[in-house]
């Protein structure tokens, strides 16, 4: 657990920076383009681009995650083929999509043509995008079995928003001259990560291409090919159901773009939420392939814990924080006020990270279990409740019904992945911890209502977020809620010198 600990904090470091950078871009976005704009760039290119991306990789992440050990072991780094194959499948898929993009153009513009009619006009702009995601969701996998979990991280979560926040300043300053220009570039934006993560592995010699067949990709074919495409379509469908909000509300619900951007606004205060879970499951996979590959149920069954009681503390945290702040945020830093209707949205999509968090790296776990299946069976649950859920609640509640879908849908698709395990193989990620911890949030939560919920300015929110986080810090630490907390406290107090190092 030390080496997931110690990738696990700096990941979550570069993660947290990369997010106080997203705040500033996206407080940016939403107050200087039109709410339509913003639903644009940040909704659609991101929700069809990822979609897209997911696609076009043809489970290529799933494999090496799976694999990686057994090419580790087995074969020099000069003759590992494994990286060769899933980039070159994953362009053939990426030419796939793309074709099925012209083939289906018509369709698209008629269903997106009165209410945004923007993502008609960028339509073919969103493909690069998708392309960048693609190729770098390959690398940024490799990545982590390579323990490059910081510097994935800081490519994804930071440099992307880096660049963003570089054209956006352009655009502002007119040296970009026009949206239109802005967005076009933007579309490069993963495509140039890409570009670094890839010369970085060359420099480093983590990066080899062959095109001959090796023995351990002949003995393990038809398992690979088998388990790649169950859990293609499992990643298919998660994603799809994950970003289907966007998909149907720029199509269906009055306002289209402008919709969309209430709803990624909303969704973007979320993302806040989840900033453990992205750095926990990426420093998880490494141990977690070797612990299937030994049979190490003990050690499978102590990260499965360990991770839950973190990531539920972390994210009913800022779960709180933000939705105790989210109303006074828009009107004390001037955001357009359609922007508040977002607050029931943030609610039910924020409650769903926090349940998705809680219940710990169950996908990590199933990902590079032998049970590849599963990831096909939960996520067919998923599209099956989603898309339908989505579509109709979209309809009759407008911004907030994909919301609110969202939560039964990851509640439903986390309940099938906890069930499997339990019964499979009996691991339980919950114990009395986990309740203390949500009993100790609506604690937190009704003092600071209590005690702040009729005054509101920049002032009364830095001093309820203070209170807050002091009361949360406070109780999980005299409640021994984490046996990973704890070491960290102790860390910190050491490095500001308030005990001294032995």
């Amino acid at each position: 657990m030390t080496t997931i600990r110690k990738q696990s904090i700096i990941s979550s470091g570069v993660v947290y920076v990369g997010l106080a950078l997203g705040v500033l871009t996206q407080f940016l976005l939403a107050k200087e383009f039109t709410p339509d704009q913003y639903g644009l760039v940040n909704g659609m290119f991101v929700a069809i681009g990822t979609v897209l991306s997911f696609v076009a990789s043809v489970g290529m992440p799933a494999y090496i995650l799976r694999f990686y050990p057994y090419y580790k072991d087995h074969m020099p780094a000069e003759k590992n083929d494994m990286i060769t194959w899933a980039l070159l499948v994953g362009l053939g898929g990426f030419l796939m999509t793309l074709l099925l993009g012209i083939i289906f153009h018509a369709e698209v513009i008629h269903f997106y043509e009165t209410k945004s009619a923007a993502l008609v006009k960028y339509y073919y702009w969103i493909f690069p995008f998708g392309l960048g995601m693609t190729i770098f969701g390959i690398l940024e996998v490799y990545g982590w079995q390579l323990k490059k979990t910081v510097v994935t991280s800081y490519l994804k979560e930071v440099q992307v928003r880096i660049t963003t926040l570089v054209l956006l300043v352009l655009y502002l300053t007119g040296v970009l001259g026009s949206f239109d220009l802005f967005v076009k570039l933007y579309a490069f934006n993963y495509i140039l990560i890409t570009l670094i993560l890839l010369l970085l592995l060359r420099r480093w010699k983590e990066l080899h291409f062959t095109f001959s067949v090796s023995r351990v990709t002949k003995k393990f074919f038809s398992r690979i090919r088998t388990m790649v495409l169950l859990v293609w379509w499992g990643n298919v469908f998660y994603y799809l159901s994950f970003y289907f909000a966007q998909i149907v509300i720029a199509g269906v619900v009055p306002g289209g773009l402008t919709a969309v951007g209430v709803f990624t606004l909303a969704q973007l205060a979320a993302s806040l939420i989840q900033a453990p879970q992205r750095a926990v499951g990426a420093a998880a996979v490494g141990p977690l392939s070797r612990a299937w590959k030994e049979k190490d149920y003990g050690r499978i069954g102590r990260i499965y814990h360990r991770s839950a009681i973190n990531q539920l503390i972390f994210s009913l945290g800022m779960f709180i924080l933000i939705w105790i702040n989210y109303r006074d945020g828009i009107m004390v830093f001037h955001l357009n006020p359609v922007y508040l209707a977002g607050l029931s949205t943030f609610f039910f999509i924020g409650l769903a990270r926090v349940v998705d968090l809680g219940t710990g790296v169950n996908a990590q776990i199933i990902g590079t279990s032998g049970n590849w299946r599963v990831e096909l069976f939960s996520g067919l649950i998923l599209v099956v409740l989603t898309i339908p859920l989505n579509y109709v609640l979209a309809k009759k509640m407008g911004v907030v019904g994909p919301a609110v879908a969202d939560l039964i849908t990851l509640s439903a698709y986390n309940a099938i992945r906890w069930w499997f395990l339990y019964r499979r193989y009996r691991l339980q990620p919950f114990d009395r911890k986990s309740i203390y911890a949500i009993l100790l949030g609506l604690a937190g939560y009704f003092i600071c209502e209590w005690l702040f919920g009729h005054v509101h300015s920049f002032g009364w929110m830095v001093a309820r977020s203070a209170v807050f986080v002091l009361l949360y810090v406070a109780g999980v630490l005299l409640l021994n809620l984490s046996e990973d907390v704890l070491p960290v406290w102790q860390t910190v107090k050491k490095r500001l010198g308030f005990v001294k190092g032995g």
